[in-house]
């Protein structure tokens, strides 16, 4: 059965409140044939996304209209792995609600970060398959080592890079920092091997019909765009790092390809520090 996800605008609902309304849903669900998994709760916005088995859409939708009367303002259909990718790992409470280890909902809102090795063409020419493969293996190995300690989670490897989600915003630039120190640190041992970093924030359900899809298309867009040794985020990113000890500063507005309008763009200010790890 197909695995789809929906939105809710609901402007001061409380915890309660929704999970009295997932709870109204699961009593009429097998009327419909349809399967409400779970649902993840922005209180400070007033958000609500579903995960739900269904036949189709409308009769998701239907459940909805039955058991309450709060209809989604759009729903999606998505792939069960690329759902676990980004937003698993959460618990489940009895009420359906998906919340962190310490009991703190969790929003659903995740970071997204693309590295991608710089002149990775130009290296395959001179160095041959074998020592570029070599020059990716070290990009794996730092990278990954890096979203080790940040608890984030690899979504795919790119071919240049590595795509990954992050449960906060403050949590993918410390990483992205980690990356470029050990970078700068490995370049003054000889080794001209550069990345450039892209991220930026939102929410599983937007505007594209795809989970995170104008999230992951802004932050490859960011990482297209910066220079060699750069990190760039989205304003949102740099808004939820307020207060977290990070400095960045502004770009202004950036024409990104895809984007009808210019887009507020940050890059995030770093120094060659010792990195905390050395694989």
């Amino acid at each position: 059965m197909p695995l789809f996800m929906d939105i809710h605008e609901l402007p001061g609902a409380t915890r309660e409140e929704m999970a009295h309304a997932h709870g109204a849903d699961l009593q009429t669900q097998e009327k419909f044939g349809v399967q409400y998994q779970k649902y993840w709760f922005n209180e400070s916005c007033g958000k609500g996304f579903c995960l739900i088995d269904a036949p189709s859409a409308n009769a998701a939708a239907a459940v909805h209209r039955a058991a309450h009367g709060f209809l989604a303002e759009k729903i999606i259909e998505v792939e069960p792995d690329m759902v676990d990718a980004f937003l698993g790992g959460g618990n489940v409470d009895a009420t359906g609600v998906v919340s962190f280890p310490d009991g703190e909902l969790d929003s659903a809102i995740r970071t997204v970060m693309f590295t991608d090795i710089v002149g990775s063409t130009s290296l395959t020419e001179r160095l041959g398959d074998e020592g570029a493969m070599e020059f990716l293996r070290i990009h794996d190995t730092i990278v990954r080592a890096a979203l080790a300690l940040e608890q984030g989670r690899e979504i795919k490897h790119t071919g240049d890079g590595i795509m990954a989600s992050f449960r906060s915003a403050a949590a993918t630039v410390r990483c992205a920092l980690q990356i470029q120190r050990e970078f700068a640190r490995r370049d003054q041992r000889d080794l001209p091997l550069k990345v450039r970093i892209g991220a930026a924030a939102g929410e599983p359900v937007e505007h594209a019909q795809d989970i995170f899809g104008s999230t992951v298309q802004l932050a490859c867009r960011l990482c297209t765009q910066a220079e060699p040794d750069q990190i760039l985020v989205s304003n949102v990113v740099a808004e939820l790092c307020m207060g977290k000890g990070l400095t960045f500063h502004t770009l202004g507005h950036v024409a990104l390809k895809g984007f009808a309008h210019p887009v507020h763009v940050h890059a995030v200010e770093w120094s060659d520090k010792a990195p905390v790890f050395d694989p």
